[in-house]
């Protein structure tokens, strides 16, 4: 399957606000078993190879996980600001947990493991996350092994089905909806602002 029109214009909008270390967070928005909504900020970890799909890290034991698992859609809004750009991206989900049973994707996770900081692995070590607030020592684990994934740690795959790219820049500014069709091949569309 080709990459999608709009994956280049998100690379080039990484690469454009590479100096703002926040330019790799985002806001991923969920829905709660109740119907409500949930959002936070993530962090995007990579393209999963040669394809569309961003990837995201979590922890089993957290909220977001048990909402991914009741309803796997979501939608990422992304703010670049050196480019003054903003990409809203619609898509389903795919968790990867310690107990998926296929090997690329199980060697995604693993893979993903190894990439990310020592500071970011020893969180997946610390008291459970939403439960009342632990003693210090929770938080002072041993450094977990950096080859092997602790159980609790999985991938989230974000396949987006539509993408709302925005420049707010220019008078008048720039938008254009990219939308996945029923063959799996995505249409452009400019629109008004």
């Amino acid at each position: 399957m080709p990459l999608a029109p709009w994956r280049s214009l998100i690379s080039r909008a990484l690469h454009r606000n590479r100096s703002l270390v926040y330019a790799r967070y985002l806001q991923l928005a969920t829905v709660k078993q109740n119907g409500r909504p949930a959002n936070r900020t993530v962090v995007f970890r990579g393209f999963w190879q040669e394809t569309n799909k961003l990837k995201i890290i979590t922890d089993s034991r957290s909220q977001k996980f048990t909402e991914i698992q009741e309803q796997p859609w979501g939608e990422i809004c992304w703010y670049f600001p050196k480019t003054r750009e903003q990409f809203r991206l619609t898509g389903e989900i795919t968790l990867v947990n310690s107990n998926n049973n296929n090997n690329d994707l199980q060697n995604a996770r693993h893979s993903t493991w190894q990439e990310i900081s020592d500071n970011a692995r020893i969180q997946f070590a610390w008291a459970h996350p939403g439960e009342k607030r632990a003693n210090l020592e929770a938080f002072s684990p041993p450094l977990p092994d950096g080859i092997v994934p602790l159980d609790n740690f999985c991938l989230l795959l974000f396949e987006p089905v539509e993408v709302d790219h925005l420049e707010l820049k220019g008078e008048p500014q720039n938008r254009w909806l990219y939308t996945k069709n029923e063959l799996g091949n995505w249409e452009t569309l400019e629109v008004n602002p």
